[in-house]
């Protein structure tokens, strides 16, 4: 077989692939000085989610963090319902609710609304942290005792149970109904960074998204092992799952790591105890003054992000979806600025033929 004719099977097996692998995006909702007022965030993430829409992404979540100056997404929810008003085919959904800070009736009720109002375009993302410290943990949730046990698999349970019009006989709110019909259900992902959340996803036989962008060395063996051991549900018929990274695209490999100073800054002084009081702007991460200690923290995160130029990141993205099982992969948005944002979507879109 001559040179020319494998570089030509070469091409055409990436075509392929880029055809079968879906790109999604988890917004945070980063406010940086760069943002007039913390209104402006919510508006460019509208901006972004229509650009996704338009582009053929294939859904846009929001997280749920509390207690942060440098992010707007506190509440999956509102966001969920005023994009998918404003887009028309993608998917919207949580990434995630934190259950243990709501009650099971209250996501049940909030996330069958959505389903009513946008049927068949909706997912619901959940995750077993807080999200927040503890102080912050217990104003949510108003109580010592609750913040101190692990109730999370009760209010799995309960909240499933909600859902499907199926909790049992002997439960206190076996006749409590969080909706009028049980087909007011989303899309269920359970979220996880270790092997803990995983197995909620295959008791229950849920689709799963596994956080890349914080602890890349187990998302190949823990997504494997859900490949492996998902069993048929009423929920799938087949395991559903995602790996969610951060990643960076511009048109050259020097701005590309220049837009992802930010978020590498963010992971470093974290991991040292240090914050901004908002999100760095990209020329404030640039300049920042890394000490030694910081500068060997920062090259260990490094795994954990995916950063290049339009050809660069899709192979990338497609050894990471080979390696891990997924045919699907979620877009960490770590962008400081909304035009950066904008433009890394529009030349990975381009790049994988959306």
């Amino acid at each position: 077989m001559n040179k020319l004719v494998i570089q030509w099977l070469t091409v055409l097996n990436k075509r392929d692939m880029s055809q079968h692998l879906k790109l999604s995006i988890l917004d945070l909702a980063y406010y940086t000085e760069n943002d007039p007022t913390p209104g402006h965030v919510l508006q460019h993430s509208t901006e972004v989610a229509r650009l996704a829409d338009r582009l053929g992404y294939h859904r846009y979540w929001f997280a749920e963090h509390h207690n942060s100056a440098a992010l707007m997404s506190m509440f999956p929810e509102i966001m969920i319902a005023h994009v998918a008003a404003n887009t028309e085919r993608i998917r919207v959904g949580s990434g995630g609710v934190m259950l243990p800070n709501h009650s099971a009736l209250s996501v049940a009720e909030r996330f069958s609304m959505l389903e009513a109002l946008h049927p068949g375009r909706i997912d619901l993302g959940i995750g077993r942290a807080p999200g927040t410290d503890g102080r912050t943990a217990l104003a949510l949730r108003r109580s010592w005792e609750i913040t101190k046990e692990d109730t999370f698999p009760g209010q799995l349970d309960d909240l499933l149970g909600y859902f499907a019009h199926d909790l049992p006989g002997d439960h206190p709110f076996a006749h409590v109904i969080a909706n009028p019909d049980p087909a007011l259900t989303p899309y269920i992902y359970m979220l996880g960074s270790s092997g803990g959340g995983v197995q909620f996803a295959l008791d229950k036989g849920l689709g799963f998204v596994f956080a890349g962008q914080i602890n890349a060395e187990m998302a190949v063996p823990v997504l494997r092992y859900y490949r492996d051991n998902f069993k048929p549900s009423v929920y799938y018929d087949a395991p559903r799952s995602i790996l969610s990274i951060s990643v960076f695209t511009a048109e050259s490999e020097e701005e590309a790591h220049y837009l992802a100073a930010p978020t590498l800054l963010m992971w470093t002084l974290l991991a040292t105890g240090k914050r901004f009081k908002t999100f760095p702007t990209s020329k404030e991460a640039n300049d920042y003054p890394y000490t030694l200690q910081e500068e060997a923290i920062r090259e260990r995160q490094l795994s954990k992000f995916v950063i290049g130029t339009p050809g660069s990141v899709a192979e990338q993205l497609h050894d990471w979806a080979q390696k891990t099982g997924v045919d699907e992969i979620m877009l960490v948005d770590g962008y400081a600025e909304t035009e950066a944002r904008l433009k890394g979507y529009t030349l990975l879109a381009k790049e994988f033929g959306l």
